[in-house]
């Protein structure tokens, strides 16, 4: 077994999710060891959440692993250009109070918009929290909020447009 990049991982993980059935964490889990990848469960499970990966049906109420509808390869799901289609598409506006920012998105888009907000791994940024159509974005230190309010603001309008 051995311990390899990020990078690398997440190609196998491509592969295996393309290539065959995964149901469980622990499907992809043993899948990339029997690759001789080692690899722990929640590395797994991060890897999961930053390759944006979703569960989809496959009827008798069994899911399987996949990359969300329309995105086949990770080179979309992660696209610079993609991410701010999907802000300038959805989100509607912002407000913040103390280190706390709240983006309203579309109905439905929350989820989605504050994936791709998790996804760029600002500094500045904790978390997020979405619903169906509110995020909130939280931020350390406080002083950082209008840093990130410009960072969503040039996702959203485009630098110089507002």
């Amino acid at each position: 077994m051995k311990t390899v990049k990020k990078e690398e991982r997440y190609d196998k993980i491509h592969d295996i999710i393309t290539r065959q059935v995964i149901e469980t964490q622990e499907d992809l889990t043993n899948a990339l060891r029997q690759q001789g990848i080692e690899v722990t469960q929640a590395t797994v499970s991060r890897d999961i959440k930053e390759l944006m990966l979703v569960k989809v049906p496959m009827g008798q109420g069994r899911y399987r692993y996949a990359y969300p509808a329309g995105h086949e390869t990770k080179e979309v799901v992660f696209s610079s250009s993609r991410m701010e289609r999907l802000f300038r598409d959805t989100v509607l506006g912002m407000d913040y109070s103390e280190n706390l920012i709240v983006v309203k998105t579309m109905p439905g888009a929350a989820n989605a918009v504050a994936s791709a907000i998790d996804y760029a791994k600002w500094p500045q940024v904790i978390g997020t929290l979405a619903g169906d159509d509110n995020i909130l974005v939280i931020v350390k230190p406080k002083k950082a909020v209008p840093e990130v309010l410009e960072l969503l603001a040039n996702m959203t309008y485009g630098s110089g447009e507002r």
